[in-house]
């Protein structure tokens, strides 16, 4: 059952998602080569601790860490470890999420590590962009395939794939709530957009082909083909005044 969000649930909401996008920003700017991903989880932890909420992803079905750090071909839910380090020209996805008086925040970016290639640049670019043209469509009225088809059509027109198998989500009092939000789908079909609706949106691309496999530590998600792959998400809400994005902070991040 979707879960519509009140003005007051919302205002709440966005505090999480504050704490969440504060977190991602103090990464960001500690990103940088021979950081371990251990090091950046333990600042992302402190942060939204002494905020005063809790790292939504730790414990969560078990994962051991307060973030998900996936490098290059890895495309999300990547543990955290004390010996692996960034190097030059990695590109690394930080997804974060805090939890805060009942509500979750939820969002992830892809950082260069110094100088990157060209081609992992674009990619960080339209994985940002197929965001923003999904947030275009939605919309009080129109359905998710609208949002996902738009997203995968510039992901397509960029020449990359849109990974299918991990989607987005609602988001709200728990981390992953109804409905789901494929980055794919159909103009005119799926579950009609309304007022209320909180969602994290979260295309996850690829240079190469769509597919996926899983590691055997059970969370680590890598390319099939070995490509590398970019992630970007924000918590979003659907108001009478339009779409609120309740993790950004910084509009150029």
């Amino acid at each position: 059952m979707i879960q519509l969000k009140n003005s007051e649930q919302i205002k709440l909401m966005k505090e999480a998602g504050r704490i969440t996008g504060e977190a991602l920003l103090l990464a960001r700017d500690h990103v940088r080569v021979g950081i371990s991903t251990y090091e950046l989880d333990k600042i992302i932890r402190e942060h939204i601790e002494k905020a005063g909420a809790k790292p939504s992803f730790l414990g969560y079905a078990g994962f051991p860490a307060s973030a998900c750090i996936s490098i290059n071909d890895e495309v999300i839910h990547g543990i955290p470890s004390r010996t692996r380090y960034l190097e030059e020209g990695d590109i690394v996805k930080i997804d974060v999420g805090a939890f805060w008086r009942g509500f979750h925040g939820d969002s992830a970016r892809t950082i260069p590590v110094g100088r990157v290639s060209a081609e992992a640049e674009r990619l960080i670019k339209v994985t940002r962009d197929s965001f923003y043209a999904g947030i275009e469509q939605l919309k009080a009225g129109n359905r998710i395939g609208d949002v996902g088809s738009a997203i995968d059509g510039l992901v397509r027109a960029a020449g990359f794939s849109t990974v299918k198998r991990y989607i987005g989500h609602g988001v709200g009092r728990e981390l992953h709530e109804s409905p789901d939000v494929p980055n794919y789908g159909t103009p005119g079909r799926g579950t009609r957009l309304a007022v209320g609706m909180t969602l994290a949106i979260e295309p996850m691309v690829n240079i190469g082909g769509e597919l996926v496999k899983e590691l055997p530590d059970g969370w680590t998600v890598k390319t099939a083909d070995g490509s590398l792959s970019a992630h970007y998400e924000n918590s979003v809400a659907l108001t009478s005044d339009g779409v609120i994005n309740l993790t950004c902070i910084d509009p150029e991040f």
